[in-house]
């Protein structure tokens, strides 16, 4: 197993006593697999992103990746979040060179390295460009490519497409497949959007709220995945059943 998470649970005091965000969370992933955790506002799926990146501790449990405890960030996760983080004054080519930089990597090496993710992100062309001059997409393609140039194990996304349109977002969509079966790279994502985690994943944890648990394991079994799959009536099957599952725990926790 290459990311396993057991009995995880995480608490946070308040002036109102402890808060539970996230209670006996147990995942296991394997390596070069494409796994989305889905919920809704208070499931905890940032907390849990944050364990898995060594950000944060957890109360009680563990995570581990290739056996060993996270205790810490490292450079075997990169991380892209919503907001694409990049330094305005640099250029497309500085900013994926910056972790690199960071790093301590030569300065020939790191630009022979960030230019070829830009590359694999098809933002060659645009190296010399500031980030102002690009589209929501390619910034956020940008964000990709920097986190991808330190060459992690693994990469963690944060609700990587909530700020884009829905045209950018769904060619987004169709990149992050192509770029998940040419790298091979493990990669976890966080959404709240249901369709965005059938369309990209193979399999997908569903989180209930207030605590955040795993309310289901999905597997995602579909044909090739291209825009056109959203018409498969398999595809309705997957989004159906977690829409019903969410709307369902919803109606609970109100009820509580």
């Amino acid at each position: 197993m290459f990311l396993q998470i057991d009995n995880l649970n995480k608490h946070f005091s308040t002036k109102n006593g402890t808060l539970v965000v996230l209670k006996d969370i147990n995942i296991g992933i394997q390596q070069g697999e494409f796994i989305c955790a889905v919920g809704a506002s208070g499931s905890g799926k940032s907390t849990l992103l944050r364990q898995i990146a060594g950000l944060d501790s957890p109360t009680t449990g563990e995570v581990k990746i290739e056996g060993k405890r996270v205790t810490s960030p490292g450079p075997d996760r990169g991380m892209v979040f919503q907001h694409y983080t990049l330094f305005p004054w640099m250029t497309v080519q500085e900013n994926t060179e910056f972790g690199l930089k960071l790093q301590g990597v030569p300065k020939r090496e790191r630009r022979e390295q960030a230019s070829y993710f830009l590359s694999v992100v098809s933002l060659t062309k645009f190296a010399k460009s500031l980030p102002k001059e690009l589209s929501g997409g390619m910034k956020q393609r940008v964000a990709i490519a920097r986190a991808l140039a330190s060459e992690p194990k693994m990469l963690l996304m944060d609700e990587p497409f909530g700020a884009l349109d829905i045209h950018t977002k769904e060619s987004m969509h169709e990149f992050m497949i192509d770029l998940w079966q040419r790298t091979n790279i493990t990669i976890f994502m966080i959404t709240h959007d249901v369709e965005e985690a059938v369309f990209l994943s193979n399999r997908i944890y569903a989180l209930g709220a207030r605590p955040g648990t795993v309310r289901k394991e999905m597997v995602i079994n579909l044909p090739e995945r291209t825009s056109t799959i959203k018409r498969n009536a398999r595809f309705h099957d997957y989004r159906d059943e977690l829409m019903d599952l969410m709307r369902s725990h919803g109606q609970e926790a109100i009820a509580a």
